[in-house]
């Protein structure tokens, strides 16, 4: 990437292949994420996220420079409003963090995949709910294919899925709250960041000076890992933030079950996680409601041109 190569402005005529590469190369490296959260499985949650902020500051700040794109976040660190919306987001994809890292270390990829699989489905229920919007029949109708997916699971394991659910909710809320931040969405992130960066400081080092943690351990291995969580969380956010200026809705739209298929693929091939019956179906029931949802976007687009 370059500064002056990459179009700040939405896409007004359709998809442009830049807007395409970038946006697929964000999927790509999400959907191969399992297999990094997966080497880091032995180190604990806390320390990981701690480790995932300390170093995606300096690599989203860079990044931010290289743009030229600094004079947002100068203007949000003097403004309240801006600081505690930032703070609700930070705090808030920090727990989807939390939980995702500790599902993967447990063996529980395929129900993260199935938490992205819903979110689409989750966040225009919580468009409804909040702020009024109108659904048709047949989001609703995806959306009580969702709910029955998630009963299918409750009924197998005798308790919620509560990995899919919570990240569902937590990336749901994350990005309604995010629409308010009046900044770009990569500005946004090195904000939220920067936010957290002090409690993560604290720890991280209360975790070295106490000997439990992992980046001054005798394990090279660990520290090279920990250093790359910057890279791994910050560069797909960036890709995707670019991209999704150059393509249409309705492209992002298809293109966001790009990630959860690979890491269903991931979980079942190379994982080796339990593929149930009631698994299947959850899985179909969700699968149907995403093609009833995709479809009535379609048509609704078409009709709206």
């Amino acid at each position: 990437m370059a500064t002056q190569s990459i179009d700040t402005s939405a896409a007004s005529g359709g998809d442009t292949a830049r807007g395409f590469a970038f946006a697929l190369s964000a999927y790509l490296l999400w959907g191969g994420l399992p297999f990094y959260m997966k080497a880091v499985a032995h180190i604990p949650t806390g320390e990981v996220i701690a480790h995932r902020i300390i170093w995606s500051v300096p690599v989203a700040g860079a990044i931010l420079l290289w743009l030229g794109r600094t004079a947002d976040i100068r203007a949000a660190l003097t403004t309240p409003r801006t600081l505690a919306m930032g703070a609700l987001t930070a705090a808030l994809i920090s727990v989807n963090w939390g939980i995702y890292i500790w599902a993967i270390a447990s063996g529980r990829a395929m129900e993260t995949a199935l938490g992205y699989y819903i979110n689409p489905l989750f966040s225009i229920f919580l468009a409804a709910v909040l702020i009024g919007e109108k659904l048709t029949r047949a989001q609703w109708v995806a959306i009580a294919l969702a709910a029955m997916a998630v009963a299918v699971l409750t009924w197998e394991r005798g308790g919620l899925p509560w990995v899919s659910v919570g990240l569902a909710i937590t990336w749901g809320f994350y990005a309604f709250a995010k629409r308010t931040l009046p900044i770009g969405a990569a500005q946004g992130f090195f904000l939220e960041v920067l936010l957290l960066l002090a409690p993560a400081l604290v720890y991280a080092i209360w975790l070295e000076l106490t000997g439990a943690g992992h980046f001054s351990g005798p394990v090279l291995g660990d520290a090279l890992l920990l250093l790359g969580a910057g890279l791994v969380t910050a560069v797909p956010l960036i890709l995707y933030a670019n991209g999704a200026k150059l393509l249409k809705l309705s492209t992002i739209g298809i293109m966001q079950y790009i990630a959860p298929t690979l890491i269903f693929v991931v979980a079942v091939f190379a994982f080796h996680e339990p593929f149930t019956a009631a698994t299947a179906l959850a899985f179909a029931l969700i699968w149907a409601g995403l093609v009833i949802y995709t479809w009535s976007m379609f048509a609704d687009r078409r009709a709206a041109r």
